[in-house]
């Protein structure tokens, strides 16, 4: 008898298999498709099955592998559908016999605390941006195991904002791939140009840029700018353009996929505003060897004064055209300024470090949540 207990207690359960389910919104989605492309990519090297929660209308075809299993929801896009467009969701995921969620925004953490109590399962949470303290989100205390943060300075943010949840907080960078040339300035014979990618929700908050645009070209300066987003004011935007002479220097153009093309055929990268989000198109700037002209406020882990970018204030015309005639003027001083940043990437950005965080905290989750069930 005492044999057959020491036989039985030697013998280990077999772990079940990692299945994480991400969950993320159209937005989500797209703002950090790169992101979320390297996530999946070292997920299927590691052999591991995965799922992804999305809206039909979403576009996963340049994110996901073969081997992700993509859900839609809602199944019906129609009215008063909601819950049963829940419980074929719920339906769905028994389905696929996840292990943990992890919610990719802040806009679907009250439906992955909802899965996670149907299905009793863990989550993971990612916060991208900075967080006020009188819109909570909806956070589950017992289910949640880690909160994901890209940045510094918002995880100073959420651990002032959500106190109790201070020691689930962990940083893990946002990778991606740096190449190994610069594109800054690279090509003595082409037209040197500029970037910003920025929606055009207010026509006001281009004015100083477009203002020292125009002092560039009144001095003689031969550039082109490229001008990527879209909004409602867009139209007010081109006028500005029309105003300022600018029409045969500036084009507007919308989002492009993917980014990196996009961002490699600049030499200077604008910041033009302060953001309250992680910007992954700052981070692929840099990644391509493109110099950037930032702002400092919100998120700026990234924009290091000196180091990663040159600082300007955009509030101050003078300010962003003297930052600008700088980095014309000093090529040299340019691309040394971008082959720095790489550096910097290569050293705190790297995707298979992004990768492997990330896989702990869902390895870890399971364990986590078995021990708070049991207290």
């Amino acid at each position: 008898m005492e044999q057959q207990q020491t036989e039985s207690a030697s013998i280990t359960v077999e772990k079940k298999p990692l299945r994480p389910v991400l969950i993320g919104s159209e937005d989500a989605i797209a703002e950090y498709s790169l992101f979320l492309h390297h996530l999946l990519v070292g997920l299927a090297d590691e052999s591991i099955c995965t799922g992804l929660v999305c809206h039909p209308d979403c576009d996963v075809n340049a994110v996901v592998s073969p081997t992700v299993e993509v859900i839609r929801h809602p199944a019906l896009d129609l009215p008063l559908t909601g819950h049963h467009n829940k419980k074929i969701l719920v339906e769905k995921l028994k389905k696929f016999n996840p292990t943990v969620f992890h919610c990719l925004s802040e806009d679907q953490a009250q439906l992955t605390r909802q899965l996670s109590l149907k299905l009793g399962l863990p989550y993971v949470l990612t916060i991208n941006s900075l967080q006020k303290r009188f819109s909570q989100l909806s956070i589950s205390p017992r289910r949640l195991a880690k909160i994901i943060v890209p940045a510094k300075s918002i995880a100073a943010n959420v651990a002032g904002v959500y106190p109790k949840f201070a020691d689930r907080i962990e940083q893990v960078s946002m990778g991606t791939f740096t190449e190994e040339a610069s594109m800054c300035f690279s090509d003595p014979n082409r037209l040197p140009s500029m970037v910003t990618v920025h929606p055009f929700y207010d026509a006001c908050e281009f004015e100083n840029l477009l203002g020292a645009i125009k002092h560039l070209v009144v001095d003689g300066y031969e550039f082109m700018l490229v001008m990527i987003g879209q909004g409602r004011a867009e139209s007010q935007v081109r006028k500005l353009l029309g105003t300022y002479g600018l029409s045969q220097v500036v084009s507007i153009i919308p989002r492009l996929e993917p980014w990196r093309s996009v961002l490699a055929a600049g030499d200077i990268f604008i910041q033009p505003k302060p953001t309250n989000a992680f910007n992954p198109v700052v981070l692929e700037a840099m990644s391509v060897g493109t110099v950037v002209a930032g702002c400092k406020g919100g998120v700026d882990d990234l924009i290091i004064d000196e180091q990663t970018c040159v600082v300007f204030n955009p509030d101050d015309k003078l300010s962003i055209y003297s930052t600008l005639k700088r980095l014309f003027d000093g090529r040299e001083f340019a691309r040394q300024l971008a082959r720095q940043a790489q550096e910097y990437l290569r050293t705190n950005h790297s995707v298979s470090k992004m990768v492997s965080t990330v896989l702990n905290a869902y390895s870890r989750a399971p364990d986590w949540f078995k021990s708070q069930r049991s207290s």
